[in-house]
């Protein structure tokens, strides 16, 4: 598993269910589950990391599929990048799909997971602005049950799991609306983001979701502007913008989520640039939503 085996685990167990996969965690407390692996392992090669046992979810089959729930889709926390990146899930979460096959090499999406890349919480993982576009919650399985908590809970720390909890599932609304994700990275080909913006439309609300990633510890979600486009949006017929409409989201976004310093100080060039690459990469995904 890696270069520095002897000091990494003392177990690793391998559960058939969650129920096994709860247990495991319960009586061990100290250990780590582990599904891809891509982050996780990552960490234990770099000495950063010095886990007790693993818990193997790899075996799980219920959740590595997806089924539909009262207008929601109940994604297995191990779904692979890959596999949701196929046209068959594209046509279910068009975004989510989108974000999964710019999550990196093949190497990486053939093995990590959306559950994976969720309690990671890593700044540039690639699906956590779409789930926070869509307001997705989270489904925790743990020694007490189960509970929902909302992801953008966990992310910002306001709702951690408990000792012996895990995400079984993600449950994520059908809009059956337009849905964007785009990024921008630092070099040609697959790359961790520098910025990323997913935007979702929800016309049954009127509404226009839109969230930054990769330029916080958390996706950010610029609330007014999402209010104040939508309130421009002609929702009953071609849902049209003027170009200049489109503009102006794209720099109230990046305002934002890029804010000005608090001493009035000028913006460093550097975060100068992130700001424009924001704001195009907001403007666009909304022009393409809305066409």
């Amino acid at each position: 598993m890696t270069t520095h085996a002897p000091q990494t685990a003392q177990s690793v167990t391998l559960p058939a269910s969650l129920d096994e996969a709860v247990a495991a965690l319960t009586a061990m407390p100290a250990a780590v589950p582990v599904a891809g692996g891509t982050d996780l392992m990552a960490a234990v090669n770099r000495g950063q990391l010095r886990p007790a046992g693993l818990v193997g979810l790899g075996r799980i089959n219920e959740i590595r599929g997806w089924q539909y729930q009262d207008g929601h889709a109940l994604l297995g926390a191990g779904l692979t990048h890959a596999r949701m990146g196929r046209p068959d899930f594209a046509a279910l979460i068009p975004a989510l799909a989108a974000a999964s096959r710019a999550a990196g090499p093949p190497q990486i999406r053939n093995a990590g997971t959306l559950g994976g890349n969720v309690v990671t919480a890593a700044p540039t993982g690639d699906s956590l602005p779409v789930l926070a576009a869509l307001e997705a919650d989270l489904v925790v399985v743990g020694p007490l049950g189960s509970r929902e908590i909302p992801v953008s809970h966990l992310l910002a720390g306001r709702d951690l799991l408990a000792p012996g909890e895990l995400v079984a599932f993600v449950r994520v609304p059908l809009l059956h609306a337009p849905q964007v994700f785009l990024k921008a990275t630092g070099r040609t080909g697959p790359a961790r983001a520098t910025a990323s913006v997913a935007v979702v439309l929800d016309p049954a609300r009127r509404g226009v979701r839109c969230a930054v990633g990769a330029v916080a510890p958390m996706p950010l979600r610029p609330l007014e502007a999402e209010r104040w486009i939508a309130s421009l949006v002609d929702w009953d017929n071609d849902r049209g913008l003027a170009p200049e409409a489109l503009t102006a989201f794209g720099e109230y976004v990046a305002a934002a989520c890029v804010p000005d310093p608090p001493d009035g100080e000028q913006l460093p060039p550097a975060v100068q640039h992130l700001r424009r690459t924001v704001a195009t990469l907001a403007r666009r995904a909304l022009g393409r939503a809305l066409s």
